[in-house]
């Protein structure tokens, strides 16, 4: 399974014996998940007022540095193209495996200080996340965009004879070249008018150069026919052909040109080459960056709806499970028994019963005591709220269905 949650509860007379409690009634007893403590470092509180718009705001981070990094995953997927079955082996975090990342996880304290507020943490992993955004898009538009002018060369190589490109199946010699008069056109016959050609092509108008008519060559539909003629009935002959179903390709015959069309591919094959390793390397430090910053984003929330629920001084213990997939109900309804006391009104909300909005709270914050205060966004932005804190993690970063 590559769910897991993120919990927290508040510390009993200390947060190991939360730890204890917990792991004992889930894990060592009823195997129902394998349990990590989260360590959170001892971050700025501030004032309940920033700590309840730093919630919402937190949200909505978490949606947005999720979407990245599943946006950078996917795209990785794309241009690997064939060895698409190693993406899983090159989406690391930190040079660790996706799972061992989270379930060790360690506060970065170089790119996100503990000195600086909440708001300046999470600012910092906005505008790091917003300009991977950024230029992944960039990156993308540029390699995308070679990648299609390329599969259209290829396409044109290897098409039917009505779009492909003819350059590599004539020859100098199949055309009149540098004659004041006369010209050479190419024509696409269907290959049940292979007769019908030979009958008529000599017929279609005046001033067609007598047994002229050559098959270059053809494929399973149609065959490919050359025919001269003078240049003034070059346009009506084009006319008369298409009436009986015979296509006239455009088509001069020029050896610089065709020269430069076949080292276009040569250059664009080269340019794909070049430019794939650096862009892999690229997708896959920045995958990393944006997981990291993402899994910040989760123990920000914890600890920011961990205060507004269990008030101060701090004091709760962060804990991720992993859920076994066959005891989901049985852990929920172990974890609801063990922290139901924290919020009844939670339990009616996770059985299905509709719950307010906003919560009426005792919270002792800065020493001020708040009496029966509304305050929204505590949680009831989810559309799973429990009585401990709760945010699903879902590692799968392939699957665009999450």
């Amino acid at each position: 399974m590559t769910e897991y949650w993120l919990i927290s509860a508040p510390g009993d007379k200390t947060c190991q014996q939360t730890w204890e409690t917990m792991n004992n009634l889930t894990s060592k007893q009823n195997s129902l998940s394998v349990n990590y403590k989260f360590h959170i470092p001892d971050l700025k509180v501030g004032t309940l007022d920033q700590l309840v718009g730093l919630s919402d705001d937190l949200g909505k981070l978490d949606g947005f540095v999720e979407q990245v990094s599943r946006k950078v995953a996917l795209y990785l997927g794309e241009v690997l193209e064939d060895q698409r079955d190693k993406l899983q082996e090159n989406l690391t975090a930190n040079n660790s495996d996706l799972p061992t990342y989270i379930t060790r996880f360690q506060w970065d304290i170089a790119k996100y200080p503990t000195k600086q507020s909440l708001r300046n943490i999470a600012d910092i992993i906005s505008k790091q996340v917003g300009q991977i955004d950024a230029d992944l898009k960039t990156k993308s538009t540029a390699y995308n965009n070679l990648k299609g002018n390329l599969q259209s060369l290829e396409k044109k190589q290897t098409g039917s004879l009505l779009t492909r490109n003819l350059a590599d199946l004539v020859k100098k010699e199949h055309f009149i070249l540098d004659s004041e008069y006369l010209t050479t056109l190419l024509v696409i016959v269907p290959k049940s008018q292979f007769h019908e050609w030979q009958t008529l092509y000599e017929k279609l108008t005046d001033m067609v150069v007598p047994r002229s008519s050559v098959l270059i060559t053809q494929d399973q539909e149609y065959g490919l026919y050359t025919v001269s003629l003078f240049k003034k009935v070059a346009d009506e002959y084009k006319l008369h052909a298409r009436e009986k179903k015979f296509i006239v390709r455009d088509f001069t015959y020029n050896e610089e040109e065709l020269a430069a069309g076949k080292n276009e591919i040569t250059k664009l094959v080269t340019d794909k080459k070049k430019q794939f390793g650096p862009l892999v390397r690229w997708l896959k430090v920045n995958f990393s960056e944006c997981f990291c910053a993402w899994i910040h984003v989760k123990a920000l929330r914890v600890f920011v709806e961990s205060v507004l629920r269990y008030g101060l001084p701090v004091n709760f213990q962060a804990i991720l499970l992993h859920p076994s997939k066959k005891s989901v109900k049985r852990l929920r309804d172990v974890l609801n028994q063990l922290y139901g006391h924290l919020d009844s009104s939670a339990l009616q909300a996770s059985s299905g019963a509709d719950v307010s909005n906003h919560w009426d709270k005792m919270i002792n914050i800065d020493d001020i005591t708040l009496q029966s205060v509304d305050i929204p966004g505590l949680g009831f932005g989810q559309s799973e709220y429990y009585p401990y804190v709760y945010y699903k993690i879902n590692i799968d970063m392939i699957d665009t269905k999450v």
